[in-house]
């Protein structure tokens, strides 16, 4: 344990390491519910999910520990799961989860790419802090968009959304809104807005797995309301039957479809930034930075692991698999070694073996959850000064085209785009105020109008 990992020169343990990785299960451990339940709306099988899940947070995390000495676990990211199911099913049919899969795994590749030719760090430095957080609290409004209609708390009028695309706005009203709020007397309603009250309540009690035990306490009084149908458990079984895995489910025929291409870059794009905010975040409150020489060493290193994890998770079956902010609850336990993450891996590893309780977990419990994490993502809104409209417009761009066209590539793009524009013009002015643009946020932006040009504002 000591050669391997290098406890005493970190100021650890071998308790104090093992603990700390069974807190940062705790508070990630969610995903083991939520990520099927997004996926199997695009299409996935649940339990095939459920498998791929546990089996890329628990090898990968595993590797994080082994090959790097990281404290740090990955998983299937929350809002790229979110960004696959709505590609798929805004695609009527023209791209399937299969096709999804194929994107990721491609996205995967091309990230392994950019990190060995160190191009991805390169990428890192053009794009303005501002940006960076504001895609993070972009895509937390996403995911809680996606919580509120799953949970039937918001719900979308059908007719009232067509007259909205046909221009006809001063012909809304009543039930005809776009947007209005749902029933209180839906028992899914009723589930999630007691999933809400529980899992605020403990976060604010500063209780460790706040989301999890949650989202356990939902299911709890759920299946007292007799909203639990037991007969249906999604194929889960308690010893794992790896025979229902969708390993390599891919279509490759369908690569060069109209869209793919933006997909992949999506994808590629937004993990690039989300897992550089983790990693380095997580290493500095490790103290792994303190050294930056070494720091910056490990740091490469785990990236590569992460890029490989997102091909790997795509091969499993499932969506992009990245690095957890969550990692810190364990950091802050004490963790700062590898073997935090292997016993994190090893948690998920055996919640392979909890399938048919997780299965029972109703839609109501998830879509709390998911709320509750845009909520943590919105903090990162802190750190952009609105004040300063140069910075501030593109931001709020970023922020509010992700959900409110239902398109996390939207709002990257029309926050690039902006930003690169804005910036340009504003060094023209003789306040003495210089703002940073890189060369390569010209390519992006060129990019981003060839996109739209020829491609659409669906691709």
């Amino acid at each position: 344990m000591e050669r391997l990992f290098k406890l005493k020169e970190s100021g650890s343990s071998i308790r104090t390491e093992i603990m700390a990785g069974i807190t940062t299960f705790m508070t990630m451990a969610y995903i083991l519910a939520v990520n099927p339940s997004i996926l199997s709306g695009a299409g996935l099988e649940w339990y095939a999910v459920f498998l791929a899940t546990a089996l890329a947070a628990g090898i990968f995390t595993a590797c994080m520990g082994l090959f790097v000495n990281f404290p740090v676990a990955v998983a299937p990211g929350m809002g790229l799961n979110a960004y696959f199911a709505t590609v798929v099913l805004s695609s009527n049919g023209t791209i399937t989860p299969e096709i999804g899969l194929t994107a990721v795994f491609i996205s995967g590749l091309i990230f392994i790419v950019l990190t060995v030719t160190q191009v991805r760090q390169l990428l890192i430095v053009a794009i303005p802090d501002s940006l960076k957080n504001a895609i993070t609290v972009g895509i937390g409004l996403f995911i809680t968009i996606i919580g509120l209609k799953n949970s039937g708390i918001m719900t979308i009028g059908v007719e009232g959304f067509a007259k909205v695309n046909a221009g006809q706005f001063t012909d809304l009203g009543g039930s005809d809104t776009v947007i209005h709020m749902g029933s209180l007397s839906n028992p899914t309603v009723q589930i999630a807005l007691i999933g809400l009250l529980l899992i605020t309540v403990l976060m604010v009690l500063q209780v460790k797995g706040a989301i999890l035990f949650g989202i356990l306490g939902t299911t709890i009084i759920a299946a007292l309301m007799g909203q639990i149908d037991g007969s249906t458990l999604n194929g889960a079984t308690w010893v794992p039957n790896f025979k229902e895995l969708n390993f390599a489910g891919f279509d490759w025929k369908g690569v060069m479809d109209d869209g793919l291409i933006t997909i992949i870059a999506t994808f590629t794009f937004v993990e690039l930034f989300d897992t550089f905010g983790t990693l380095v975040g997580t290493a500095t409150r490790a103290g792994i930075m303190k050294n930056p020489e070494e720091g910056k060493k490990r740091v490469g290193k785990a990236m590569l692991v992460d890029a490989f994890a997102v091909s790997g998770g795509a091969l499993l079956g499932t969506s992009t698999t990245t690095a957890y902010v969550e990692s810190s609850a364990g950091i802050a336990e004490g963790g700062r070694t590898g073997l935090t993450a292997v016993t994190t891996g090893v948690c998920f590893l055996l919640a392979l073996f909890l399938a048919p309780l997780v299965a029972l977990i109703p839609g109501g419990a998830t879509a709390a959850a998911l709320i509750v994490v845009g909520v943590l993502m919105m903090q990162a809104v802190k750190d952009i000064d609105f004040q300063d409209l140069v910075v501030g417009i593109p931001a709020f761009f970023t922020v509010t085209f992700m959900p409110f066209t239902y398109n996390i590539a939207n709002g990257i793009s029309f926050g690039i785009l902006s930003y690169t524009i804005l910036a340009t013009l504003a060094n023209l002015r003789k306040d003495g105020k210089k703002y940073q643009v890189h060369w390569l946020m010209w390519v992006l932006a060129v990019l981003i109008v060839l996109r739209y040009a020829f491609i659409g504002s669906q691709g």
